[in-house]
């Protein structure tokens, strides 16, 4: 039995442990995970215009470029001590995240006839997969764009009822096609003025998810403190209530004479 041809992606991990192995390329091999960030955000962006110009020959280059950033920090973790991690790790962890989160389809206990039955039980598998996480708002990379970081802060908000998205007002646009020149309009007038637009909508969402974290604290609070309230009303009940005695019966002298002279009919019987 012969061993299987290596695949194409094998391939690509080689050369990519060739140009970082002793003897390759002095520049792949001084690359560290935080001088990578750069590219990955560049070819992250490329392949998003790659896609969305509908490109086929850039799409297929931009996915081979993001690849590769992922075969590079996978490479370097295998080879940083503490780390130790390889891309066939990666691709187990990924393989075994995907099968959890998808229940319905690989012999779980959940079924979807939907993408909304299948979006609704994610947010219960991702609370047991990440326990740490207290908010709705955890999680979101607070490195992303300030419109993509909005789009998405405001998805979670609604979600869990902290806005209404329906009744938010402002300015209606019914497509793409106004939204677009509205928000060029924006930030020109802000560019005019001096005044940075990443910023500005930066600083309102870091408020939204102030206000979102002082509000979760103010409920908690006020859960805690009902339940010890509760708990010292049992407890005060139950320890300034004073045993209750029975009571004992009065019997009318009529009554009380006629029932000795029972007792002492019975005793005397008892004799005999």
């Amino acid at each position: 039995m012969t061993d299987a041809a290596p695949t194409r992606l094998d391939e690509l991990v080689a050369v990519m442990a060739q140009l970082r192995a002793p003897g390759g390329c002095p520049w792949d091999a001084a690359q560290t995970h935080e001088s990578l960030v750069q590219y990955l955000i560049e070819e992250t962006y490329e392949l998003i215009e790659a896609i969305e110009t509908g490109n086929r020959d850039e799409m297929l280059e931009e996915l081979g470029d993001v690849l590769y950033q992922v075969l590079f920090h996978a490479d370097i973790a295998a080879h940083t001590p503490g780390e130790d991690f390889d891309i066939q790790d990666v691709a187990e962890q990924m393989t075994r995240k995907m099968v959890g989160r998808h229940p319905h389809v690989f012999g779980g206990d959940r079924t979807a006839e939907t993408a909304d039955d299948v979006v609704g039980f994610w947010d219960d598998l991702k609370k047991v997969e990440k326990p740490g996480r207290t908010s709705v708002l955890d999680g979101i990379p607070q490195a992303m764009p300030s419109l993509a970081l909005a789009d998405k802060l405001l998805g979670r908000a609604e979600k869990v009822g902290l806005i209404d998205l329906s009744e938010s007002g402002g300015v209606q646009v019914e497509s793409e096609d106004e939204l677009g020149p509205l928000l060029l309009a924006i930030v020109a007038s802000a560019k005019a003025q001096g005044l940075d637009a990443e910023r500005a909508l930066r600083s309102t969402l870091r408020e939204l998810q102030g206000r979102s974290a002082s509000r979760k604290r103010r409920f908690r609070a006020r859960s805690s403190s009902r339940s010890a309230g509760a708990a010292r009303s049992r407890s005060t009940t139950w320890r300034d209530t004073p045993p209750r005695r029975p009571r004992r019966r009065r019997v009318r002298p009529g009554r009380r004479r006629g029932r000795q002279r029972a007792r002492r009919g019975t005793r005397a019987a008892d004799r005999v």
